[in-house]
Formats: structure tokens, sequence, C-alpha cells
């Protein structure tokens, strides 16, 4: 079977870097599977979970953001922060939900509303991606 590259970078670190036989992320248009020799593409990424499929495994990625770059056999996310799903520590994770969650539900004037939006996004984006 046929495999694409797939490479994960942050600005601190390489996240990932494996051959797969596809990817799936979540755009900002919808959803996009990427199968080897792919049309070129350059997206954005919601924060989500980026799923890589190997054989008859599933790899979960937590994104947080960032470019998804698609070449003929590699793929290259360019991603604010990323973390692999045995990285996360599930309970600090449930932890950050919990506070979004109340910064969210507070009738406080100065609250930061979309700050807060984006941090409950990544912490769920965690807690989905510690789970598979």
């Amino acid at each position: 079977m046929s495999t694409l590259r797939l490479e994960i970078v942050t600005p601190e670190r390489k996240v990932y870097e494996q051959d797969v036989n596809m990817v799936v992320v979540h755009g900002v248009g919808g959803q996009l599977g990427i199968l080897p020799h792919h049309v070129p593409l350059v997206t954005p990424l919601k924060i989500a979970p980026v799923k890589a499929k190997k054989d008859n495994s599933e790899e979960f990625i937590a994104v947080h953001g960032g470019f998804m770059e698609v070449r003929k056999d590699k793929v290259v996310i360019l991603a604010e922060t990323a973390e692999l799903g045995a990285d996360i520590d599930v309970a600090r994770a449930q932890q950050a939900k919990d506070r979004a969650e109340h910064r969210l539900s507070s009738k406080q004037d100065e609250i930061d509303h979309k700050r807060a939006e984006l941090a409950l996004q990544r912490a769920v984006t965690r807690i989905q991606t510690s789970g598979r």
C-alpha cells in the first residue's frame, strides 16, 4: 500500500514524523482526508485532532491551529502547538476545560470570550485525542 510522509512541526520541535497511509484533518472548510499522490494544497487548520492511519492502526495528534501543506508524497503541518495523544495529561486538560467553561458562563464584562472559547477548544481537543 502507498504511503506518504506526515510531519507535524511546531516552533519548538518536530512532534511527529512517520510514513502513513492516510491523514485526516479539520480544515477551516471542513474535514479533509489526504492520501498518497493528493493534489498539492495549502489550508489553515482548526483546533482539532489529526488522525494518521498506518496499516491497521490509527494515531491521533492534538493540533492547535496552524497550516497544512500537501505535496505529492508529503504532508507538512505547521502548528502553533501539537501533542501526541500519549503525552497528554488528561487531568490537566479537564481542569483547563472546566476553567474555560466557567469563564464563558460567568456574566463578567472583563472576560475575553474569544480567548476563553479558544482555551475550551484546545482543552476539548486534548481530551478527545488522549482518549483514542
